[in-house]
């Protein structure tokens, strides 16, 4: 009721003081992120003094043309919800019951888009209002099939208006679009820090990597990707090339969800300046059919740096979800081994760069979309817990430490390996070995406290071992918090 009273407030000043408007991010329940300058912007006709007030800070507006902005200083963090006021003379808007706290963008694919009521979860979707959990759910307003595009959707493509969304409080009535990974991502993080949480969604099923990198990395790294021409570039996978072909109908000219930079410019670019603590990315299905470890590699590094420079933030962190199984032995998932390397290597190379590693979650079938996506968020939540807020959190299964190859064995030695156990009692699965680094053989593999043995009576002097290198697999080994082990590959080294 709440909201729908703001809304017909805000209508009715839209008329009688079109002269002052606030940029539509903000809104009532939205929350703001704590410990940072927070900017406050928007348009007016008139040069009157603009003054935005929140939680006692009373700023004066900066005006430069018919543009304003204000910005409020770093604020501790607070569940109580306060009015923020914006005044220009005789014109004041109100935005109600905004709170301060951790600000996270949740976005990637179909599997990021998957909304919580597809994950048939009674209880959440049934879950008591949480006034302190309050979630942007932009809702993708086109999507991709194989299709031509109606003159309406070509025309709200043409107009950038990709996404239409807007704040909201957790509860029953509110959440069942919500994507439910950022859901429990954030209802966990919210119950681990006692603080408010503040989730922005913006994600479309099937995009690649290159759709979401902003125009001024476009131009500097991928310039055969810009113009009319950019299907024929190397660095869109065959998947989304047919896709968009069958969606513009033979037009290369028209606008695409899938275009380079379109859904940067759509759904991430307005939220630029809107402070945040992190990001949790689940994408890469679409990318991993081009098996380049190189280019992929790049291509996410030059995304992530990209976006730090969009939100002048150098250390944003990075949380990705690390590619799970598959059942599906086609050439469109062939890569996905590969894949899981390159997102392990970019966290490894990049700082603030983490892996939540869900090898296990994925689905026994050719479906694309596992199922479980409470373990997934839960895990990316407590991956922030430890790594961005410093909490005594189990946030990884076991990680290999190093690699010892010493007559006809390999040894594997891990940390976040308390427990080292397998769940069914069983010798470890998913074990490889090599002589040369190219042709891997099926491992014999023996648990010996936080190590794995490993043997082969192919390979009578094993060099290299690799582990979950698989599209498809049943793995069975785990720490003491039953995280499960890491896919790995050591083709380039024997030792650390």
């Amino acid at each position: 009721m709440k909201r729908l009273i703001f809304l017909l407030v805000a209508s009715v000043f839209g008329v009688a003081h079109a002269e002052l408007a606030v940029n539509p991010i903000y809104q009532s329940h939205m929350v703001l992120q704590r410990g940072k300058p927070v900017p406050i912007d928007g348009t007016c006709t008139s040069s009157a003094p603009i003054v935005v007030k929140f939680a006692g800070a009373e700023v004066k507006a900066v005006l430069k043309g018919k543009k304003w902005e204000a910005v409020l200083p770093p604020m501790e963090a607070d569940a109580e919800g306060k009015p923020l006021t914006i005044t220009q003379g005789t014109s004041t808007l109100q935005l109600e019951d905004v709170l301060v706290g951790e600000v996270w963008l949740a976005t990637g694919q179909s599997n990021m888009l998957w909304r919580l009521e597809q994950t048939q979860d009674a209880a959440a979707l049934n879950n008591e209002e949480i006034p302190q959990l309050r979630f942007y759910h932009s809702e993708p307003m086109v999507h991709t099939d194989d299709s031509a595009y109606t003159p309406e959707l070509r025309r709200r493509l043409e107009e950038g208006k990709m996404y239409e969304g807007g704040w909201a409080v957790s509860s029953p009535a509110t959440v069942r679009r919500m994507s439910a990974v950022g859901w429990y991502f954030g209802r966990e993080l919210q119950r681990v820090l006692d603080t408010p949480v503040g989730i922005i969604h913006a994600s479309l099923g099937g995009s690649e990597m290159l759709a979401w990198l902003p125009p001024t990395a476009l131009k500097k790294h991928y310039k055969d990707c810009l113009g009319k021409n950019w299907l024929d570039s190397k660095y869109i996978p065959p998947w989304v090339k047919g896709r968009a072909r069958a969606n513009m109908g033979g037009n290369m000219e028209e606008p695409h969800p899938y275009k380079p930079g379109y859904l940067f410019s759509t759904g991430i670019a307005p939220w630029v300046r809107f402070p945040v603590a992190g990001v949790i990315w689940y994408q890469g299905e679409s990318d991993a059919e081009i098996v380049d470890n190189k280019q992929n590699s790049l291509l996410m590094q030059n995304l992530i740096r990209s976006w730090r420079s969009e939100f002048k933030a150098p250390e944003l962190p990075v949380l990705m979800v690390e590619l799970p199984r598959i059942k599906d032995s086609t050439a469109l998932r062939a890569g996905w081994p590969e894949f899981r390397a390159v997102q392990r290597g970019v966290a490894q190379t990049l700082p603030a760069v983490y892996c939540a590693t869900t090898i296990d979650l994925g689905t026994t079938s050719t479906d694309v979309h596992p199922p479980r996506k409470l373990e997934v968020g839960t895990r990316l939540a407590d991956l922030a817990a430890a790594k961005v807020y410093g909490k005594q959190t189990p946030w990884s299964g076991p990680l290999i430490d190093s690699a010892k190859a010493q007559g006809g064995h390999i040894t594997i030695s891990y940390t976040c390996a308390e427990g080292l156990k397998t769940t069914d009692g069983a010798s470890p699965r998913g074990f490889e070995v090599s002589a040369d680094g190219k042709k891997f053989y099926e491992a014999k593999a023996q648990l010996k406290g936080a190590q794995v043995e490993l043997s082969c009576d192919a390979v009578k002097s094993p060099k290299y071992a690799r582990y979950g290198w698989y599209t498809f697999l049943e793995p069975n080994l785990v720490n003491e918090d039953g995280l499960p082990a890491v896919p790995f590959t050591t083709a380039h080294r024997t030792s650390r």
